[in-house]
């Protein structure tokens, strides 16, 4: 059980940061200008909102396993 952990978190971990996480209106208005940067800065603006609640629950699950244990 605890490989099996170990090997998820190293995949998750070395999976490719640029997802195209933008939402189909925000693609259109981006693709449409020539200001790449900007559409670069909202893609990862959106993983860093996207990621914080997921690292947070993580680490809230785990004090809470630490503390049963």
């Amino acid at each position: 059980m605890k490989y099996i952990l170990l090997v998820l978190v190293l995949v998750f971990l070395f999976l490719p940061a640029d997802v195209l996480a933008q939402c189909a209106m925000c693609r259109a208005v981006l693709e449409s200008g020539e200001e790449q940067e900007v559409a670069k800065g909202l893609n990862n603006g959106i993983i860093y909102l996207m990621a914080v609640p997921y690292v947070l629950i993580g680490a809230l699950g785990y004090i809470i396993y630490r503390k049963l244990k």
